[in-house]
């Protein structure tokens, strides 16, 4: 067996199984189909263009604030105290706070999921004082995405910019409810796109979008905006470090992606192949080749195989420990996030190509993803 330095922390290696049990393999019932339609989980009104002299900041936030909602969710616990002293159960309310932000007429919002997460009433305020009640259609808790819908019509609506054509140094702006503050806005710019090794959340599914605005409690849930007053990105996390905070957001193309999912099934699905990835460097691959009758690695820098779960659809795709991942479908990959990411883009039960290079020679192993165990 190899002996990695570290274990890379993958979804796609389903860290849980021990208390994990496979959900219904849905690519399994649909593979072959044709692909249906997704859902429509935003509209896109058109954005007039910025008018000379205007500031950049206020106009994008005039597009967008309308559209930010404050989620205030009502959690229904049993106080342990009252059976200790003999009284039965004493239920108490516990009360969070966070923000969204509408992206249809007819009431879809989108939030993070541990905003909502086992909210017993969930209720919406929008910021001209107008109060819903939200029903939550689902969320993901792997890539911090929901989705609550109210009863309305002609709702102000978010417009939804392309989080792939993001560049270091762009503005970033966001808006949201934080410590209960409504409508705040903070600003800063872009800080890094594709950030997967922030340590935020479970796993490396999400390419975080890194930005210095300003983000706090309550802002959870709420957009991050360009300077045309597009929603590039969810604001979910902070990092405080001394003198200056880090703010992570979940690029909104794939808050889109999770959405039209939960909006079709009531959950997100993600693919799993069943492996153990080590970030491999010159150094470990010459320590690994020295403490390995298996492996005959490179000297360079990529990503190898450690371990295949047994009865994995790795196992039943051909991989192998030892095999040096090159590139996943089309995609050419340099570390475990790399490959987590590309995983994930695939579809349950759809075969994906994997490159490998075996031995010294190259070799494509069709892999066919099932659905990601989970904790029930």
């Amino acid at each position: 067996m190899l002996r990695p330095k570290r274990w890379i922390g993958l979804s796609l290696i389903a860290t849980a199984l021990t208390s994990c049990s496979f959900i219904q393999d849905l690519g399994q019932r649909d593979a072959g189909l044709p692909e249906s339609k997704p859902p429509v989980v935003h509209d896109q009104p058109r954005l007039a263009p910025l008018q000379p002299g205007e500031n950049v900041i206020v106009r994008a936030v005039e597009r967008v604030g309308p559209a930010v909602v404050r989620i205030d969710t009502v959690k229904e616990i049993s106080n342990p105290l009252g059976r200790m002293l003999g009284l039965g159960p004493s239920p108490q309310r516990q009360q969070g706070q966070g923000s969204g932000f509408i992206t249809r007429a007819n009431g879809l919002i989108f939030t993070n999921e541990h905003v909502v997460r086992g909210a017993d009433r969930v209720s919406v305020t929008l910021p001209d004082g107008r109060r819903f009640s939200g029903k939550v259609l689902g969320g993901d808790p792997l890539t911090d995405v929901a989705v609550v819908k109210v009863v309305a019509e002609n709702l102000p609506v978010a417009t939804l910019g392309n989080s792939d054509q993001l560049k270091p140094g762009e503005w970033a702006i966001a808006i949201g409810n934080p410590f209960g503050l409504n409508n705040t806005v903070t600003a800063g710019i872009i800080s890094a796109v594709g950030r997967t090794d922030a340590n935020i959340g479970e796993g490396q599914r999400v390419p975080y979008v890194q930005t210095d605005a300003a983000v706090n409690p309550g802002n959870s849930g709420g957009p991050l905006i360009n300077a045309r007053g597009e929603v590039i990105g969810m604001n979910t996390a902070i990092r405080k470090a001394p003198g200056a905070g880090l703010s992570f957001a979940v690029p909104i193309n794939l808050a889109k992606r999770i959405a039209q999912q939960i909006v079709r099934t009531g959950q997100a699905s993600h693919p799993f192949i069943g492996v153990h990835l080590l970030e491999l460097t010159p150094e470990a691959a010459r320590e690994i080749n020295a403490n390995s009758n298996r492996c005959n690695l490179p000297e360079t820098n990529g990503v190898v195989v450690v371990a295949v779960l047994e009865g994995s659809p790795a196992e039943s795709g051909g991989m192998q420990q030892c095999d040096l991942i090159l590139r996943v479908g089309d995609t050419a990959v340099a570390s475990p996030a790399d490959v987590q990411l590309a995983v994930d883009r695939g579809r349950v039960g759809r075969p994906m190509a994997i490159t490998v290079e075996r031995d010294g020679l190259e070799q494509v192993l069709q892999v066919q993803p099932r659905e990601l165990p989970r904790n029930r």
